[in-house]
């Protein structure tokens, strides 16, 4: 690969902006950055446009709707994850851990069905360097499931993990501390008579009571003999931050109240919220809104969830609210802080003898992706 220059371009830095120009060096990573225009032959004019870091995705979802697009269609494996991988490219991600479900709320669910060739197939498709953006694994662990722990034991020491999360998506618990909200969703999504919702709603408490304490202790003693990082999901309570906390936990997946945020942050866990819940103006199911989050200052970490588009959208709309998050600030929450949070310190800013993993954004109603590159490769 030849040195590329990219020039007249607004550089957003790990804490300024310049306008100037990025050297991308024969290695793939940063050779140089100066300010003002080069007169290289051969350098890509950015037409004044933002050229930001290639973002660092944690928790996404999106696999899983390529695998079964529709309720009882399986997608062919190799196509499935290219597709994925190509929407995520073209959303400006070029690293991106696939969020996949261990157990489910629902005993015999068939989300598990497709859990080891998902598995199978990412991995096949990294080795063969098929994948434009760095896939890794994050395992999203049910603890309130009973094959929850021999799900998590099989696939733990698998190479593409590098990290978990534990929920647990009972009534009463974390996302669905308010009842009413539990019984909302689960009976729009499974069409369960009132009957049945309340069998199983005591079928799911009973489960939590069982599995739930014993099964997160066993499954963070093992990320730490691994050293594997591991997010809490949904602490709604100080009383959840202060056990996530006790665990060594890095990161705070989707708090449900501000009280749990600020104390997750001031604990030292890097809050992580919806990036749809920021282009949206509020939470789908009831809960804290990013936006205060962020205004209250305790917003570390911005994930696309379910709608990859929203992760650059987000970033920017951050900008335009009403709190402190100037452009470098925003963008650290979709690539410097998510990166070292799972201990990828090469990349996720644009600095000397990192990775060029670098989007030219070009700015619009809403941000336009005009081209991205991965260690200097253009893959879109």
């Amino acid at each position: 690969m030849e040195q590329q220059v990219l020039t007249n371009a607004q550089v957003v830095l790990a804490d300024e902006m310049v306008t100037g120009t990025v050297v991308i060096g024969a290695d793939g990573t940063i050779a140089d950055i100066t300010t003002g225009r080069s007169q290289a032959p051969g350098a890509i004019d950015c037409d004044g446009d933002y050229l930001v870091p290639g973002m660092v995705e944690l928790h996404t979802d999106n696999l899983e709707k390529y695998f079964t697009p529709r309720p009882g269609v399986t997608w062919p494996a190799r196509s499935a994850v290219t597709t994925h991988d190509a929407q995520i490219v073209a959303a400006g991600i070029t690293t991106v851990f696939d969020a996949l479900s261990l157990g489910d709320v629902m005993q015999n669910s068939r989300r598990l069905d497709n859990l080891q060739t998902m598995v199978s197939a990412l991995h096949s498709a990294e080795n063969d360097r098929i994948h434009r953006a760095d896939h890794f694994l994050h395992l999203r662990c049910e603890v309130s499931y009973e094959g929850t722990l021999e799900l998590f034991e099989s696939l733990v020491d698998h190479p593409l993990v590098r990290l978990i999360s534990i929920m647990d998506h009972s009534p009463g618990q974390r996302q669905f501390a308010k009842e009413e909200k539990y019984r909302e969703y689960y009976q729009g999504k499974y069409g369960m008579t009132d009957a049945e919702l309340e069998q199983f709603i005591v079928r799911q408490k009973a489960a939590s009571a069982q599995f739930s304490d014993s099964y997160r202790s066993t499954i963070v003693e093992g990320c730490r003999q691994r050293r594997i990082p591991v997010a809490s999901h949904d602490d709604a309570t100080v009383d959840h931050v202060q056990e996530s906390a006790s665990y060594n936990m890095a990161v705070a997946e989707f708090p449900t109240t501000v009280e749990a945020a600020r104390a997750s942050h001031d604990r030292g866990l890097s809050v992580l919220m919806g990036a749809p819940n920021i282009v949206r103006g509020g939470s789908h199911s009831g809960n804290v809104a990013a936006a205060d989050l962020a205004g209250a200052g305790v917003l570390d970490i911005l994930s696309s969830d379910y709608y990859p588009a929203s992760l650059l959208d987000a970033a920017f709309k951050l900008v335009e609210l009403d709190n402190d998050y100037d452009m470098p600030k925003a963008m650290r929450t979709v690539s410097t802080t998510p990166a070292r949070c799972v201990g990828l310190g090469d990349r996720g800013v644009i600095e000397q003898g990192k990775r060029a993993d670098l989007i030219w954004v070009k700015r619009d109603t809403h941000p336009l992706i005009r081209q991205v590159w991965k260690q200097g490769q253009r893959v879109f």
